[in-house]
């Protein structure tokens, strides 16, 4: 069921990175490129990018550019549950965080980069990510600018906090808010080198916990408040619920913000996974493997 590529299967140092954000994070063919040059950092920092999804009835874990290209606006958004009934109907599907982690957990990767994880959803419907139970299961470290400003940042801190998974901020005390670096509530623990967050996250796992997240704020801040309530109720007063609110949001939110949250968007999701690389890279360092 899934198929690891030579290039993936032979590096030392690996980094997971979705394809949801390709399918349904930016406008068509904005994705690939987005995927393209977070692959291009991951390789300058000296690992491998492991871009996950489903194609033909597989999961692959390393895509190529044409196989990148696959996944428009019409891929099924995968989670953890929809996973299987991927494979068996051989739809497209695109990874969430909480998708592509189950795939590392089965094929043995600990360290991803993408923009925002998800988590809990604001109002007073209980919606609750699967990304956050998959940090709870999956011993990997995943580098983020926090949860996805549209959600209730401070809830799904709480909920990670409940679930045990440390959030660590990257050179900051507080958690980002996506587009904005600060206002968010305070970290587990800041971290200020990549060595201490190795030590962080072994000492972690020695004592059996999973997943670790890196909270890296955005280079630069966008003030999307408001435009985010005023998309949400729109979202609500047109009946858009569950896995399409995301996409549904971001989209208004880069058409009304002309362009700003597109372009802060594309450059925390690269940068991402650079940080990500650099703290795989130096994993394999220490493990001594070259």
């Amino acid at each position: 069921m899934i198929r690891v590529s030579d290039e993936v299967r032979e590096a030392s140092a690996v980094v997971a990175l979705e394809t949801t954000l390709v399918a349904h994070g930016f406008p068509p063919g904005v994705g690939v490129q987005v995927a393209l040059e977070s692959e291009r950092r991951v390789r300058d920092a000296g690992a491998v990018p492991a871009t996950i999804g489903i194609l033909d009835g597989e999961i692959r874990v390393g895509l190529s550019e044409r196989e990148l290209e696959r996944f428009g606006p019409s891929a099924k958004k995968a989670g953890p549950r929809e996973l299987a009934s991927c494979l068996v109907s051989g739809e497209v599907g695109a990874t969430t965080v909480g998708g592509t982690l189950a795939v590392c957990r089965a094929a043995g990767i600990s360290f991803m980069g993408t923009g925002g994880i998800g988590g809990v959803h604001r109002g007073p419907a209980w919606d609750v990510s699967a990304d956050l139970l998959e940090l709870l299961r999956t011993p990997c470290l995943v580098v983020s600018s926090g949860a996805k400003s549209l959600l209730d940042v401070p809830a799904t801190c709480e909920f990670l906090e409940t679930l045990g998974v440390p959030v660590l901020g990257w050179r900051t005390d507080t958690v980002p808010r996506f587009y904005d670096a600060a206002g968010g509530p305070p970290v587990s623990a800041r971290v200020d080198s990549v060595d201490e967050v190795l030590r962080v996250s072994r000492a972690h796992w020695e004592l059996g916990g999973c997943g670790v997240l890196l909270a890296r704020p955005p280079d630069t801040s966008v003030d999307v408040d408001e435009l985010i309530e005023e998309a949400l109720a729109e979202a609500e007063g047109s009946g858009v619920a569950g896995q399409a609110v995301t996409p549904y949001v971001l989209s208004r939110l880069h058409k009304r913000s002309g362009g700003a949250t597109l372009e802060a968007n594309r450059q925390l999701i690269a940068a991402n996974a650079q940080l990500a690389a650099e703290v795989a890279a130096a994993a394999a360092t220490a493990a001594g493997v070259s």
